[in-house]
Parts: structure tokens; C-alpha cells; sequence
């Protein structure tokens, strides 16, 4: 037996007592369990203070640490996988001094953990029913929009950036800010469109304004669409003040019930909430908006082409606790789904490790803030899903399962006739 195969106790007698038999047992499960994977290691202390170490403990490769301060863990990763340890963080039934570095060992062992874990770890169906539930009608569309958005400006001001963007930035030198890179974003936006100042410009899922600002300032007239309560009230208020009324539209309206065409459509990680049933509806309300000739640009984010379908097949804890109703395309399917639509597909830049940068500085923010977060009434299971939020996305675009990019969508004539909602 090596020395990473055994048992750590904190102090040894010759006579073990049921507890400490009880520990050893699920340690030895734990570790016969996860002895396939070759990426790092993870140190798991049980709350008596036995551990034992999961994994090759490699010179490279992740070096993780969890700790339980009691035994519900497993009981809620045995009935609901990967959302069970999601909600044992929430709840403090777990804890650890580097999220990171759990979801990094996760990740880089992802294989390994899926093929030690099948037929063990359930996904609960009320998970899944939940999800499916929350699905993206119109009403449905309002109701999720609500749920995260609609937390309150308050809420959000504080640790996003003065112009209140909500979306991944581009970070290109050292020593850039968080504004600076979300400038930089806006600025790589409004290129992309090639905008002239008669310009009628769409933009689906307007945020707090940021863009729709920047847009008419280049003498454009911009119809900014959202299902927020809370980002009608800032846009439309940001709007006034910059003396703005003239050139932008401020609306309340679900993305289907557009009319009329417009020279450039923008949509800045919208798709992400339109819901995979919703997605032909969605692009051909693009193509139907623009008119001949004219292009839209959307800012997406996209999971790796080779985790889509386990993705897919479950709800996961971002679509049940942070987007109800939310999935991510792959960058193909943006392509199948603009080709399907009659519209000519171009990839302008990707830029993940812009969006790694992005979420750290969010996190450290949202830290800042949080003894001001608390008067706005949100509890410590709160601020938990929201560090295991911003740390599950930081991870995944740090590895690459997830990614952003700027993609311009051109309409190349008349789509085919079909049914949409």
C-alpha cells in the first residue's frame, strides 16, 4: 500500500471505536472509488478529522482540499449528483479554503470521475422536471428573466463596473481594469457592426444600457429591447440623462413580438437564456429583423462540442439556481442555426481567458460588497451560490469546456417558410 493510499488519521489508539471504523470505511470507499484518476489530487477530511488523499497527488495538476462538517454530502451527491454537492456548499456542508481548485481537480479528472461515478450518483428527476418546467415561453422567458435579473439594481451596482455590463470583457494588456476591458468589448461590438449614423439598430436583451448608449452616441437610432423590470427602469433613466430620448427606444417586449426590419441586429449573451426548444425562433426573428444585406452580431458563450450532449441530458446547478430555463449552444450549432435561418455565419474572436479575468474580478467585487449585500436582505446560503456561481464559471473557461466569442450573423436572402413561435 502507498503512502497516498493510506488512511491519515488525526490520532491513532490500538482500539478503534465504531466512528472511527465508520470514517476508515468511507474513506477506503472513497478512495478505491477515484484510484483510476491520474490529474492532481483532492485531500477529503471527514469532520472527526481523518482524511485521506484522492487521486495521484502529481507534482502537476490540480491540489484540492474539502472538508465535511457533517455527513449529508453524500447523501445529497448519491440523489442528485452533481447539484447535491452544489447545494451541500450552499448550506456550509462542505467546506473548503479554494473552490477552484475542487471544480479544476473536477474538471481535469471529469472522465474519470463520470466512469467511477455511474450507476451511483442520480440525477434527481425533480431536477430535471424543474428545469423542463422552466421552459422559455413568453411568460416563461419573463418569469427567468425575473429570477436573476431582477434581483434589483442595487444589488448588481456595486460590484460590476460603472457602465453595468453583465457580460464577458476583453482583457488585453497586464495591468487592464475591469473597465477598461469592458470598454475595450463595447468598442470591438461597435466595429463588428459597421455602423453608420442612419442606422437602425435592434438590440435583443439590452442589460442596463451600456451598448444601447454607445450606439446612439455614434448618431444611430437603437430599439432596446428587455424583459427586466429592474434594467427598463436603469435604461430607460440612463437614457434621460445622457439626453439620449431622441435616438433610443426603450421597450418592454419579448424578442418575438418585434416587428418591422432594422440594419443591424445586436445581442450580447442573450442566446444563453433563449432555451434550446426557442433557438429556430430566435434566428429567424434575426434574419426577419434585418433588412437584405444587413448583419447582426451576437456575443455568445458556448460549451465545448464534446460535452454537449451529457450537458444537455441534465439539469446542471447554473440552470437550476442561477438561469432557470438557460442552455448553452455549441459553436456549431450557432453555425447550423444561422445556416438553418439564411444566415451566413462568421466567427470574429474568442476570447475565454478575457472572461476567466472577467469573473475574478466580479468574485473579489461581490466580496467587497457583501457586508452592504446584506442590508439589501440576501443571507449567507446567498452569497454562497454566488461564489459557487462565479467560481464554477471562472473554472470552466479557465479549462476551455466553455468559451465566448463575437460572431457575426449576415442575412443571405429569403429563409425557408416555417413555423415558429
Amino acid at each position: 500500500m502507498s503512502e497516498h493510499d493510506a488512511v491519515e488519521p488525526r490520532a491513532r489508539s490500538h482500539a478503534l471505536t465504531l466512528s472511527q471504523r465508520r470514517d476508515r470505511a468511507i474513506l477506503a470507499a472513497c478512495r478505491a472509488a477515484t484510484r483510476g484518476l491520474r490529474q492532481g489530487s483532492l485531500r477529503l477530511t471527514l469532520p472527526s478529522g481523518e482524511s485521506a488523499v484522492l487521486g495521484t497527488k502529481a507534482a502537476t495538476g490540480p491540489d484540492a482540499a474539502v472538508t465535511l462538517t457533517n455527513f449529508k454530502l453524500f447523501r445529497k451527491a448519491l440523489t442528485r449528483g452533481s447539484i447535491g454537492f452544489a447545494d451541500a456548499y450552499m448550506t456550509g456542508d462542505i467546506a473548503t479554503a479554494d473552490l477552484g481548485q475542487v471544480f479544476r481537480f473536477y474538471l481535469a479528472n471529469y472522465d474519470g470521475l463520470k466512469a467511477a461515478g455511474r450507476g451511483k450518483f442520480k440525477v434527481r428527476f425533480g431536477d430535471k422536471l424543474w428545469h423542463q418546467w422552466r421552459d422559455n415561453s413568453r411568460a416563461g422567458s419573463r418569469r427567468n428573466i425575473a429570477a436573476h435579473y431582477d434581483l434589483g439594481n442595487a444589488f448588481y451596482a456595486p460590484w460590476l463596473d460603472p457602465s453595468m455590463t453583465y457580460s464577458g470583457a476583453i482583457y488585453a494588456a497586464p495591468n487592464d481594469t475591469l473597465e477598461t476591458a469592458q470598454a475595450r468589448k463595447l468598442d470591438a461590438i461597435v466595429a463588428a457592426l459597421d455602423l453608420s449614423p442612419d442606422h437602425r439598430v435592434l438590440e435583443i436583451g439590452c442589460g442596463w444600457g451600456a451598448l444601447a448608449e454607445r450606439i446612439a452616441r455614434a448618431g444611430c437610432h437603437v430599439t432596446a429591447i428587455t424583459v427586466s423590470e429592474e434594467q427598463l427602469v436603469y435604461t430607460r433613466q440612463r437614457i434621460a440623462d445622457a439626453g439620449l430620448t431622441d435616438r433610443v427606444d426603450v421597450r418592454f417586449c419579448d424578442y418575438r413580438d418585434i416587428v418591422g426590419q432594422f440594419d443591424r441586429v445586436v445581442s450580447i449573451e442573450m442566446i444563453e437564456a433563449v432555451g434550446e426548444a426557442h433557438w429556430p425562433a430566435y434566428f429567424d426573428k434575426i434574419h426577419d429583423c434585418l433588412t437584405p444585406g444587413g448583419h447582426a452580431v451576437l456575443q455568445a458563450i458556448t460549451i465545448r462540442e464534446d460535452r454537449f450532449e451529457t450537458y444537455r441530458a441534465k439539469a446542471d446547478f447554473i440552470q437550476r439556481y442561477i438561469f432557470p430555463g438557460g442552455m448553452l449552444p455549441t459553436p456549431s450549432i450557432l453555425a447550423a442555426q444561422g445556416n438553418r435561418a439564411a444566415l451566413n455565419v462568421t466567427t470574429l474572436q474568442t476570447f475565454g481567458t478575457g472572461y476567466v479575468q472577467t469573473l475574478i474580478a466580479w468574485r473579489q467585487r461581490f466580496e467587497a460588497a457583501w457586508p452592504a449585500l446584506t442590508q439589501l436582505g440576501f443571507d449567507e446560503r446567498f452569497r454562497r451560490m454566488w461564489q459557487y456561481y462565479l467560481t464554477y464559471c471562472e473554472a470552466g473557461f479557465e479549462t476551455g469546456v466553455t468559451d465566448v466569442g463575437l460572431y457575426q450573423f449576415t442575412r443571405a436572402g429569403d429563409r425557408p417558410a416555417g413555423q415558429t413561435d
